[in-house]
């Protein structure tokens, strides 16, 4: 299944999407069947803007989503941020009436994370394709699942550093250990460097610090590319951060082993590289985030009501 995050958001920018089938990534050694599972990106970045209020909502829908939005509100200020938290703020909006959704819809707009989860080969009843998008709120999350038979059956909002979902599918679908895999001929660093993996694989939990292993400044052959590729191939989580340039982590098929690229804004590599972290750091929500998007949260949902008092 290949289905693009089905919720209608406010435009930003109208600048044309990038391919992800670009030369830079190519002669990075990627394939392009991997190519085609990196989503695609708009070329500028997002600046924030308070989202605007359907001109067409009822002010009977504009109070009641404002509602919606206080109780979800309330639970986000109570709650003390933790990265890798399991008991987080969620808004279940799947049962709400359809109005109420196209508001929450444009008021959350659509940030500079999105990310998905698909299992294309696999269609086992426990394993979930899982869409995610940040809002223009930063650590605030629309997410939706569905099950191998391509039925939705997951839709909400949350606030975290990153939607636990997308983090438990890539592990659920990977090995733990790197594979000892025979080399192809002409590899030069690729053993040195999967043992380095392996080493640090080790010691991997939640609160340790990533190991990066910079691609771009190293000396590989196409042998050592296609031996990397075979060893790590491309795992089911893609995450994409729009900022200035962009950032494409892929998660691989092994635990904890994650491919980082940075592109500047001519979309052109920058960094290649292998994290073999819990999370890369680079696509989490920060405490300071969170803080800031209760504040923004707090202010859009007085402008609804106020918009409901006194309609155009």
């Amino acid at each position: 299944m290949n289905k693009p995050f089905p919720i209608p958001v406010r435009a930003i920018t109208d600048s044309p999407p990038i391919p992800a089938d670009n030369a830079a990534v190519r002669e990075a050694g990627h394939s392009d069947d991997e190519l085609s599972r990196v989503l695609e990106l708009p070329r500028t970045a997002n600046a924030f803007l308070m989202p605007s209020v359907p001109h067409d909502a009822t002010p009977e829908t504009l109070k009641a989503a404002a509602d919606v939005l206080d109780t979800f509100y309330r639970w986000v200020k109570a709650w003390t941020f933790s990265r890798y938290a399991r008991e987080v703020p969620r808004l279940d909006i799947l049962p709400l009436p359809d109005d109420i959704k196209k508001v929450l819809n444009e008021v959350l707009g659509e940030g500079e994370v999105s990310a998905r989860v698909e299992f294309k080969d696999h269609a086992l009843p426990e394993w979930r394709n899982v869409y995610v998008q940040e809002s223009v709120f930063p650590g605030l999350w629309r997410v939706r699942e569905f099950n191998h038979e391509g039925t939705e059956i997951a839709h909400w909002v949350e606030a975290s550093s990153l939607p636990q979902a997308l983090i438990d599918q890539a592990q659920h679908a990977a090995r733990g250990d790197v594979p000892d895999l025979p080399m192809p001929e002409g590899v030069m660093n690729a053993p040195s460097l999967l043992n380095e993996i392996r080493a640090a694989l080790a010691n991997v939990t939640e609160n340790t610090a990533s190991r990066a292993i910079n691609l771009t400044l190293l000396p590989l052959s196409p042998a050592d590319y296609d031996a990397l590729l075979a060893a790590l191939p491309m795992g089911v989580t893609a995450i994409v951060s729009r900022g200035f340039g962009s950032c494409r982590v892929t998660s691989t098929g092994v635990k904890n082993v994650w491919r980082v690229r940075h592109f500047n804004q001519k979309d052109a590599l920058i960094l290649n590289a292998i994290e073999v972290v819990f999370c890369p750091h680079v696509v989490l929500a920060a405490q300071e985030d969170i803080d800031d998007t209760k504040e923004r949260l707090a202010d859009l949902i007085s402008w609804m009501r106020e918009c409901a008092q006194n309609p155009l």
